[in-house]
């Protein structure tokens, strides 16, 4: 199976620190005929005819958004690109930044234009800072070339800390408070950075905004499923033989992505989404990627059958709670007793109770936490008690069975 490079068209292709190669592929046609023949109000309706969502996980209609802030009241709005991307398994946007930064550049200068933002900011994950020279180089370029004229894009580092992948918790660190969500509502597009309306995009879905401007929201909704429209980019690591980035159209197979592309032959758990993500069974290579089954933020990973089922949930647990903001008591106290629980299970110190109690903990989080972290956390519990029940049972068993012998 092919590609359809769409959002991915010019990574490797172009010279990320020379403009020019940029604009020879019609780089920034999108961004003129957005301020030329097209009214704030028109681009709006174009993205949402599109059916562009939220690449970032959570999949909120990208139009939709812009309109709730174009309609806010106030003459102040921000713009954020979430650029944090720390989540396990992902690195798309890495490598977007990386290949073309100007195509985000022009997805941020035109979702500005349409909810009527004078100031943007790239909330840069602390890990990639070694891509602030390609970035800063960048935005450099568009303003020497006037395609930023009355836009301001401010390029801020993060500090490494996964809750700031959670749009509040980057708008309080933004702000330059502690990282940690914020009760909702007000939601941003009405109250969000500095009290102001305000979007959050990430990488991926802002890239494809010139794509839709240029091409049209038809040419776009016509590629994917009937609820997951356009191309999805994927990350896919782990056991594979061809690990990297691929762009598939919504609505392709998991097969499609780690067997045809990714050249994975052994294969006992699909993680699909990231630490929070869905863990899954092989035999669900079938399943369609997209909103309405699987997705996520697009990370992949595979684990061949020489992997511990509950080392691996262990290992994604053992990062989510070390990552807790700790604010809401649920994921705070919840995420540690998971741990506790898996560790014992790991260490062979298993208890009959323990499955009973990992499942009301996961449920627990699921319904009462304050953001996605902690209701994600439940994910890949209650998915790994779902399909591989019977590797915790041999776990307890066995525990069990030496105590015994130990008196």
């Amino acid at each position: 199976m092919a590609e359809s490079r769409i959002i991915l068209k010019n990574c490797e292709v172009i010279d990320p620190a020379d403009i020019g190669t940029y604009i020879e592929k019609d780089g920034f046609k999108a961004l003129e005929k957005a301020r030329t023949s097209m009214s704030q109000e028109s681009v709006i309706d174009e993205v949402k005819s599109s059916g562009l969502r939220g690449r970032g996980g959570a999949g909120f209609p990208c139009g939709v958004k812009w309109e709730l802030a174009a309609n806010a009241d106030g003459s102040e709005k921000y713009l954020i690109c979430n650029a944090d991307e720390g989540e396990m398994g992902t690195f798309k946007d890495r490598y977007l930044l990386e290949y073309d930064p100007f195509s985000l550049i022009e997805g941020i200068a035109i979702a500005a234009y349409a909810i009527g933002a004078v100031k943007a900011y790239i909330y840069l994950r602390g890990e990639y800072r070694y891509l602030l020279s390609t970035i800063r180089g960048a935005i450099g370029q568009a303003v020497e070339k006037g395609y930023l004229d009355g836009l301001d894009i401010v390029l801020q580092e993060g500090a490494g800390a996964y809750i700031c992948g959670e749009e509040t918790a980057l708008m309080n660190s933004l702000e330059g408070k502690r990282g940690e969500a914020r009760f909702k509502p007000p939601f941003p597009p009405v109250s969000g950075l500095f009290e102001k309306p305000t979007i959050i995009n990430n990488v991926e879905t802002l890239a494809a905004i010139p794509r839709i401007i240029l091409n049209g929201a038809e040419w776009f909704s016509n590629i994917g499923t009937e609820k997951s429209k356009g191309t999805k980019i994927f990350s896919v690591s782990g056991d594979v033989s061809r690990p990297g980035i691929y762009e598939l159209p919504m609505g392709s197979s998991l097969k499609q992505l780690v067997v045809d592309l990714a050249g994975a032959t052994d294969i006992k758990i699909i993680q699909v989404g990231g630490a929070a993500g869905r863990l899954l069974p092989y035999n669900w290579l079938d399943t369609a990627l997209s909103f309405e089954t699987v997705l996520g933020a697009g990370a992949v990973t595979v684990f061949d059958s020489s992997r511990d089922m509950i080392d691996v949930v262990f290992k994604t647990i053992e990062f989510l709670a070390e990552e807790s903001c700790g604010l809401c008591t649920p994921c705070r106290e919840g995420s540690q007793v998971l741990f506790e629980i898996l560790e014992r299970l790991r260490n062979g110190e298993g208890e009959q109770q323990d499955t009973d109690v990992l499942e009301d903990v996961a449920n627990t989080m699921a319904e009462a936490s304050l953001c996605g972290l902690g209701q994600g956390t439940a994910v890949p519990v209650l998915d790994s008690l779902n399909f591989f029940k019977q590797d915790y049972k041999n776990r307890i068993e066995q525990s069990l069975y030496i105590k015994s012998l130990l008196g």
